[in-house]
Order: structure tokens, then sequence, then C-alpha cells
């Protein structure tokens, strides 16, 4: 019997290195829907390629433009809600989830209250309402399988194992471009400095927030959300070669490790077979590779947006959901060149601060996002762009 897929973001970093693991050896797997934005050209040769029978593009515009390119047999899903039209309409066991922002919210839901697997890498869906979505899936008897590597290492390290047996779990992270570079040059780092990460092919949020740890501070969350644990069970250290992508530390001191090259294809592939192991041409153990493993404590002076995730799983309610609020309109902006690095984390924490605390249903965490977005902006508006020259 074949597995049969949706792939939400297909056009995205996720959703084609997805396919791709599909086109090399897909044995076993069918494509049951692809969804997109508005990207209508890369969908529509997706489309021809895995001829799922059912597609999603939000664009409007976009979407009729892709209409008169489908073949008669593909039906389409258009506008703001063609995705939760899509996941409530397609046959599928698994959920590649790799919408980018607060946006893929609504599609976790979805696909957990149809009781599915939900393969995320939409961090952001557990950053502002992970203890609804496990209290969702537990409900419905979904399961949620991370893809963030970090996050599915440790899902790997735990298999068998007692949650109340972890000392503590390890995340790792490489310290993106600016490691090693002096403070003083940090504030002037541009967004192509910032976007050429030494290890990993990301979307270009993910590269800003690796770039300011800011992914590890929202990583933090998700953790605290997706296994139970509590702050304290929650350390962080720089691993610059990313080849050990997460530890587990046990109440006996043995330290089990989830190992391989800095490729997102590796949690992907685990993700769609879960819960057996298939084979895949995906590099293994490498001597050169593995040849030097080096681990430094983060320096708070170069990272603090780190502690701001320690301070959202100790707050609680909306923290989550205000801090990755705020730093999906700060990248945003620093993208744009219209603020420096450095204002990212100091615009994060402002609007922190403001926060009013909303912890009610999802759509009064929906306005708590609303309203950090507002924040954010007015805080935006108050800082000189950095000089062109």
């Amino acid at each position: 019997m074949k597995k049969h897929l949706l792939i939400l973001g297909s056009t995205g970093s996720i959703g084609t290195q997805t396919l791709e693991l599909l086109r090399q050896d897909g044995k076993g797997l069918a494509v049951s829907g692809l969804a997109a934005r508005s990207s209508w050209r890369k969908l529509r040769d997706q489309v021809l390629e895995f001829r799922p029978p059912l597609v999603a593009l939000s664009d409007p515009e976009a979407a009729e433009r892709l209409r008169a390119e489908l073949p008669p047999d593909v039906h389409l899903f258009a506008g703001e809600n063609a995705l939760a039209e899509l996941i409530g309409a397609a046959d599928f066991d698994v959920a590649m989830h790799g919408v980018v922002g607060a946006s893929g919210l609504a599609a976790s839901f979805a696909v957990l209250e149809r009781g599915k697997t939900l393969a995320l890498a939409n961090k952001e869906s557990l950053v502002i309402a992970g203890h609804r979505l496990i209290e969702l899936a537990h409900a419905r008897g979904a399961e949620i399988v991370p893809v963030d590597s970090e996050h599915a290492a440790i899902f790997q390290c735990l298999r068998g194992e007692r949650i109340d047996r972890v000392r503590r779990v390890i995340l790792t992270g490489s310290g993106g471009p600016f490691r090693t570079m002096p403070l003083s040059e940090m504030r002037s780092a541009t967004p192509e400095m910032a976007l050429d990460h030494p290890n990993w092919d990301m979307g270009p949020r993910i590269t800003i927030d690796s770039a300011t740890l800011m992914n590890k501070a929202l990583e933090v969350i998700e953790l605290h959300h997706l296994f139970g644990l509590e702050r304290e069970r929650i350390h962080v250290v720089i691993h610059p070669q990313s080849i050990i992508h997460s530890m587990v530390e046990f109440v006996d001191g043995s330290v089990i490790a989830q190992m391989g090259p800095p490729d997102m294809r590796g949690p992907i592939h685990f993700a769609i077979h879960h819960p057996d192991r298939e084979p895949a041409a995906l590099k293994g153990f490498d001597v050169d590779l593995f040849r030097e493993l080096t681990f430094e404590e983060p320096d708070l002076d170069r990272f603090p947006a780190l502690d701001l995730g320690y301070r959202c799983v100790d707050e609680g309610s909306d923290a989550g959901c205000v801090l990755n609020a705020a730093d999906e309109v700060a990248v945003e902006a620093f993208l744009k060149s219209e603020i420096a690095f450095d204002d990212i984390c100091r615009i994060n924490r402002t609007v922190l601060e403001r926060r009013e605390g909303r912890d009610g249903s999802v759509e009064e965490l929906l306005d708590a996002d609303r309203l950090a977005r507002e924040h954010a902006r007015e805080e935006i508006r108050t800082v000189a762009a950095p000089s062109s020259n």
C-alpha cells in the first residue's frame, strides 16, 4: 500500500527538497496534493510531474493563471481558504508542512483535526499555539513529527525512552555567519552577509534568524511544547560544524546524539517514512566531514536573542506568539535594509515587553499576533534606516 503525501508549501525550500526525495526514490509514496502561495509556474511544473489530483494556490490572480495550464483531471482550490479546503478534501496519510511563518498555523490545526500525521517544518505553529496543538493531536489520535533538524534529532534520540528519564536536551546551533565577527562590526552587517550561512541552505527568514540566534530562541519554545520540557532541561550549545543535530542526556549520564551532514533532506526523509526507516541515497558517516566536532557556550553579548526564548517559556500565555510576530516583521524590515542587524533583537524585546498576556482561544492568539506586528512596525518607524553607502 502506498503512503499518500500532502505537501504544503511545495515550491519553497522544504517542499522542493521533499519532492526531490520522491524523485530520487519515491517507491511506496504518492502525492495527493500540492499547495503554494503564489509561485504558479513552479507549482504547474510540479503538478505535471507528480500528477496530484488536488492543488491549492492562495493568490487568486496566480491561481487563475495556473488554472489555464492544469490538466483537466486536477482540481484547483484558489484564494485565502485554499489551503484549508485542500486539507479537508485530500486523501492523505502525512502532511509535509513547509509553509513559512504564522500563516501556517491554521493548516497545522486542520491537519491534526483530521487525525493525520503532521510532518512539521513550520516551527511558528508550535511557538504560537504549541500547547493547543499538542492537546488537539492527543484528542484526535494524530501525531506531530518534527522536521526541524534539531527537533527531529531529539525525536529520534527519544524513541523508546521515557521523558522523565531525561536530565536535559542539548540543542545545537552553528552560530551562523557572524559567530567570530567582531561585535563592533555586527551592526553594519548587510542582509547579503547575514544570508550567507556557512552550512545550511534555508529560506531567508530562518537564515537571518540563524545569524541572530533567534532561531534557537524559537526552538527552545518549540521544544518546551513538543516534549513537555521545562527550561531547566533545555540547553543550547554552539556547534559550528552542524554535524550533531542535537543530543539527549539521560539521568544516568548517558548522552545520545543524532548525527549527519547538514542536509535537510535527512529529517524530511525520516518524517515522511516514520515510523519506518527506508533506504535513501543520503550521505552518512564521512571521516573527513566528521573529523573535527567542536562545541562552545553561546555568547549572550553576541546573541542576546537567545534569552528571549527562555523568557517566553517562563512567561507562557501569548509570549511565544508575540515574539514570533515581532521577529517576522523585524526580519522583513532588515531584509529591506530599513533597520540595522542589531535592531532586530532590540525590536523583538521591546514588543515582547509591551504584550498584554492573552491566553484564550486561537482567535485571541491571532489577535495578539496582529497587535505585536503593529507594535513592531511602530518600533521600526522610530529607527533610522542604515546608510546605503
